[in-house]
């Protein structure tokens, strides 16, 4: 379904892409960041801190990263309440994504994820191909909402285009 090389193009598109979102996002104030602007969850601030929690866990199920600091989706929200803070955890949580798309294997990917889902309320056997490629989908699902609240205030992140991705083709 999927190949270790997808992996790693995958991570460096995170990498590259969360710098462009919050590069863009630090051009507002704080205020701007934690205003509700009628997305999901709310807020740019909040969206980009469950996009860093959902990360984590994602990393965790795949046995490489603690949990983290949040225990649910609502927690995930306000994880991290300093916008210093939150920038600081995700570029560290890019360079654990990195390194870990490079130690992917076809084995890996071939294999059988179990996990425990608090959304579903029970243990789930997931093929691993399924929960990497969800991994990269969620991100990029909810960097696009942020990006739409973003541009709502005249600010505009450069490129997000896979195939702008520096350095791949």
């Amino acid at each position: 379904m999927i190949t270790p090389a997808y992996v790693e193009t995958m991570a460096r598109y995170n990498s590259w892409q969360n710098a462009n979102i919050y590069g863009a996002a630090a051009l507002l104030d704080d205020a701007q960041r934690k205003a509700d602007r009628g997305a999901f969850f709310k807020s740019i601030h909040a969206t980009l801190n469950h996009i860093l929690w959902a990360d984590q866990m994602w990393l965790m199920r795949f046995k490489v990263a603690p949990p983290p600091r949040a225990k649910s989706i609502p927690e995930s929200l306000e994880q991290y309440a300093a916008w210093e803070d939150l920038a600081t955890e995700r570029k560290k949580l890019d360079v654990a994504i990195e390194d870990w798309s490079r130690r992917v294997t076809a084995a890996d990917l071939s294999a059988d994820l179990n996990w425990y889902s608090a959304g579903a309320a029970r243990d789930l056997v997931t093929p691993m191909a399924v929960a990497v490629t969800h991994f990269f989908n969620h991100q990029t699902h909810h960097r696009g909402q942020t990006h739409c609240l973003i541009t709502g205030y005249g600010v505009k992140p450069d490129k997000t285009d896979l195939p702008f991705l520096p350095e791949v083709f």
